[in-house]
């Protein structure tokens, strides 16, 4: 049943008791107006007004059937109020989602630039590894998102942004510890601490350490960078892992030197999606910020 279109001109001409009144209100012919509450007395199979002459007058099915419009109206009416303010381009929000190791520096120092030119565009943050984020992208949770590897997918648009080198991170009492470089297949009979399963860098240090001549001996799996770093100051391993935003005691961090460590960072979007006027202005900002978008 097409309930809906009918909705506000029932409510118009209940408020008013009068199919006149309610039409001028409304500014549609009275006609229309008449029309429209019969077939929505049809489609409903029940009697919504008593009729006497120019007026009308609810029935008990009338006053039922007002109050849950009435209610139905109001919250398409704050959704439709919602989604415009969402949209403004002085206030409207931007979904960004970012990885976890991206959360401490990058993205603040992001934001901050970015609200010099925009100080009014508000953010919702969302943290995650890079396919759980590209899943969120998909289902319309996320606007943009910062992720690494940067993503190939025929339903998305990626854009390379920057690099950042990783580093063989070794416990301070480690026998590498007193070198600053380090070939990774050094480490080839070391245990390693690494990420989760589906996280970019979990990828990548598999890749390296493929790369190097060698499959890694993991002990522990986790999904913060920060834990790891800990991890391996306890000594229970070794990590491939970026720069932390602050120094960690208890570690060393290697350069590597051979094969070259380093991720890529990018910016992905879906492909078919309109943006709205907050999303466009920070995809810009993004893009103007490739080769520096990562704290130096």
């Amino acid at each position: 049943m097409l309930l809906a279109p009918r909705l506000a001109h029932f409510a118009g001409v209940a408020r008013t008791e009068h199919v006149t009144r309610a039409a001028q209100e409304m500014r549609v012919p009275q006609s229309t107006l008449s029309r429209a509450m019969v077939r929505l007395e049809q489609d409903l199979g029940v009697d919504l007004f008593a009729r006497h002459g120019r007026t009308v007058s609810l029935t008990p099915a009338g006053r039922t059937f007002l109050a849950s419009v009435e209610r139905a109206l109001a919250e398409i009416g704050r959704a439709a109020e919602e989604v415009r303010a969402d949209a403004d381009p002085a206030t409207g929000k931007v979904a960004f989602g970012f990885l976890h190791t991206m959360g401490a520096e990058t993205v603040p120092g992001l934001i901050h630039a970015f609200r010099a030119d925009h100080p009014r565009i508000r953010f919702s943050l969302v943290q995650n590894y890079g396919e759980a984020m590209i899943e969120r992208l998909r289902s319309g949770e996320l606007d943009l998102c910062l992720t690494s590897p940067v993503p190939d997918a025929p339903d998305l648009v990626a854009r390379r942004l920057d690099e950042q080198k990783l580093r063989l991170v070794v416990p301070a009492d480690h026998r590498l510890a007193s070198r600053k470089r380090v070939r990774l297949a050094e480490a080839a009979d070391e245990t390693f601490v690494t990420l989760e399963p589906g996280y970019g860098m979990r990828r990548i240090t598999d890749d390296l350490c493929q790369e190097a001549g060698f499959k890694p001996r993991i002990a522990f799996e986790g999904e913060e960078a920060e834990t790891l770093r800990g991890l391996v100051a306890a000594g229970l391993g070794v990590a491939l892992l970026p720069p932390p935003a602050v120094p960690r005691p208890g570690v060393v961090e290697l350069t590597v030197t051979a094969p070259r460590a380093a991720r890529e960072i990018g910016v992905a979007w879906l492909a078919d999606r309109p943006d709205t006027p907050p999303v466009a202005a920070f995809k810009r900002f993004l893009l103007s910020r490739r080769g520096n978008l990562l704290p130096t």
